[in-house]
């Protein structure tokens, strides 16, 4: 058959593929082994429904052959092959996924253990074949056929007699240069410990005709100067477990290990933060193998990301991500989860309604939780640093679901302070508080650095009180659902009532509002619909102005609905210029509304304005606001 060229965009694939792509030439095998897994998988899928298969799941395995004299590695299995067409589709096409479309073609698609992807993964191995050849031959056909080629030039398929189903990958290593040295891969231990290293849970025996050494037998009329002899002996040797690794002994496993399995599984380059793993019997059985990545992927935070736990029946894969196993607030988990409580024919649909599942999802939670909380208390800087990729999470669910999820994640939650930069939990705020401290205070705003200058945030640390510094959008939310914590309410500076008054301290300040009422009533109409209502302020000490909020809407939530995009549905706090009548400007302004109302008015805009910047909302008018500050100058 003539040679077949690749198709344009094909060529430039293969060299990125050869040249870029991986990194490390030795995950060939890893590819290669992964596809004829896969089509190992495909044949026992199908020998569930067709009995002409003749084959059950411990008559499948892979075989590596090496031949040094010819230069070549040799993966064979005997799955269920490709047919001319789907030879011409998978690798004649690069990046086409037989066992992506074969996942596609199946009506129930989840129940297959499909880890490889027969076309970009296949074409790694030109990173060190100069040839690669491919006998197969599909199930239920009586011809094979040979595919054929020495990369980009293009590719040959023809006619041969197989007598076997099944698919062999036969690679023709490229020649030793001073840089690479290809031939490493033709020594038996080299692809023995690859095996191991990426292929070990692959759940079929890979097998290699291994050669070792053994002493001769002693000859019975040997005398006492016989020196030992050695001789070389071949035998047949299964190179991976075929133990998946969370079904191991876990004193067999060391970290290394679990980091490796996490790092190559989930894609992701940096170790796991922690590791959990769970085994439970009894009604519900399953086993679970659980880690906390150390940061968040690039899409966690977007509706494009897919949370789920993958689901194994007895290691085989039922759904590669299972959201129903893994609350919202705990989405950052990756892991497998293995039960035999679940049906290989289930559909996603009646996955919803298993109880089996909601049994593992309820257990999974308490645990995680309880890691989390170990995290905490045991190892303080890991926890910080699981906070800082992932705390925003745990703020979401802590008030998501009308605050469903409040009283098992208040523990978890951190927030810098005025008394600790790095972060507080609320049980260590409660700890420090004095004994007669009335509340929990908090201040939201964009920086910690800020909060503490805050004219509202004086009175509350001149009396010693430490003060929570809320800086993430949906902060406001969290304190709106939880309320209070362990018996003490949780309080915002912003709050008249932040500091309980006296019988005398009530008196003088409805002294001060009455003696400041024309002054008070002038504002509101200097300012209009600006603002709800001027005030004397309760909250203030030293400086002259801030703006509070009256009504459900408080400037934090008006500040992070905007910052969500929502400022358009008409949410938006209703404003109170509260005045500090005890300030000297307040005097200065006292006397020109009575002897010139016209500066009065500029004093009242200038004002509003002060108490928008402090707040952190935005000038309505930033130039008009600079004339007006210059005309009082002047």
């Amino acid at each position: 058959m003539a040679k077949k060229e690749f198709k344009a965009e094909s060529k430039r694939l293969l060299d990125m593929m050869i040249n870029s792509i991986y990194t490390h030439k030795e995950i060939f095998l890893r590819e290669i082994i992964s596809n004829a897994s896969d089509a190992m998988d495909k044949l026992a899928y199908k020998a569930l429904t067709d009995d002409q298969v003749g084959m059950n799941r411990d008559d499948f395995k892979i075989n590596i052959t090496i031949n040094k004299d010819a230069r070549t590695l040799t993966v064979s299995d005997n799955g269920i092959g490709m047919t001319e067409a789907e030879l011409e589709e998978n690798l004649g096409t690069i990046a086409q996924s037989g066992s992506l479309q074969f996942k596609q073609d199946m009506e129930q698609q989840e129940n297959l253990d499909i880890i490889g992807q027969f076309g970009v993964g296949f074409y790694s191995a030109f990173m060190v074949a100069d040839q690669i050849t491919v006998m197969t031959r599909a199930y239920g056909s009586d011809t094979g056929y040979m595919w054929m080629s020495n990369g980009a030039d293009g590719y040959e398929i023809t006619p041969v007699n197989k007598p076997t189903v099944g698919t062999d990958v036969i690679m023709h290593l490229k020649e030793d240069t001073e840089e690479e040295k290809y031939g490493e891969f033709l020594e038996q231990y080299r692809v023995q410990g690859l095996i191991k290293k990426y292929s070990d849970y692959i759940h079929y025996p890979i097998e290699m005709m291994m050669t070792k050494s053994r002493q001769k037998p002693k000859p019975e009329d040997a005398g006492d100067d016989y020196k030992p002899e050695w001789e070389d002996y071949q035998e047949m040797e299964t190179l991976n477990s075929m133990v998946p690794l969370w079904q191991r002994p876990k004193d067999e496993v060391e970290q290394e290990e679990y980091d490796s399995f996490y790092q190559d599984k989930f894609a992701d380059y940096k170790k796991p933060l922690d590791t959990l793993r769970v085994s439970t019997e009894g009604n519900t059985s399953y086993t679970a193998l659980l880690f906390i990545p150390s940061q968040a992927p690039y899409d966690f935070y977007t509706r494009e990301f897919e949370k789920g736990l993958q689901l194994y029946s007895s290691g085989v894969l039922i759904m590669d991500k299972c959201a129903d196993l893994l609350p919202e607030h705990f989405r950052f988990v990756k892991g497998v989860v293995d039960t035999p409580d679940v049906s290989l024919n289930i559909s996603r649909e009646m996955l919803q309604h298993t109880r089996s599942v909601k049994v593992i999802a309820r257990n999974l939670e308490k645990k995680i939780r309880a890691e989390l909380q170990k995290l905490l208390k045991d190892e303080r800087e890991k926890y910080e640093e699981f906070w800082k990729a992932f705390g925003p999470q745990i703020k979401f669910g802590t008030y998501a679901d009308y605050g469903a999820n409040k009283d098992s994640l208040k523990d978890l939650l951190m927030f810098t302070s005025s008394a600790n930069e790095k972060g507080t939990t609320l049980a260590e705020y409660k700890e420090r508080m004095k004994e007669e401290q009335p509340f929990i205070y908090y201040a939201v705003g964009d920086e910690s650095a800020q909060l503490g200058k805050l004219p509202q945030a004086e009175r509350i640390l001149d009396q010693g009180y430490e003060i929570l510094y809320l800086t993430d959008d949906i902060d406001q939310f969290v304190m709106e659902a939880l309320q209070e914590y362990d018996g003490k309410k949780l309080k915002s500076i912003n709050d008249e009532d932040a500091l309980p008054e006296t019988e005398e301290e009530k008196k003088a300040a409805e002294e001060k509002a009455e003696a400041a009422k024309d002054v008070l009533d002038f504002l509101k109409e200097s300012l209009g619909d600006k603002i709800k209502e001027a005030r004397v302020s309760k909250i203030l000490k030293s400086h002259a102005v801030c703006m509070t909020s009256d009504g459900p809407i408080t400037i934090e939530m008006e500040k992070s609905l905007k910052a969500h995009g929502q400022d358009m549905m008409g949410f938006k706090a209703e404003r109170v210029l509260e005045l500090n009548p005890d300030a000297p400007v307040f005097a200065v302004l006292k006397s020109a509304v009575t002897e010139n109302p016209e500066k009065a008015k500029t004093m009242a805009q200038v004002l509003y304005n002060q108490a928008l910047l402090i707040a952190g909302l935005p000038l309505e008018d930033p130039a008009g606001y600079s004339d007006l500050v210059c005309s009082l100058m002047v």
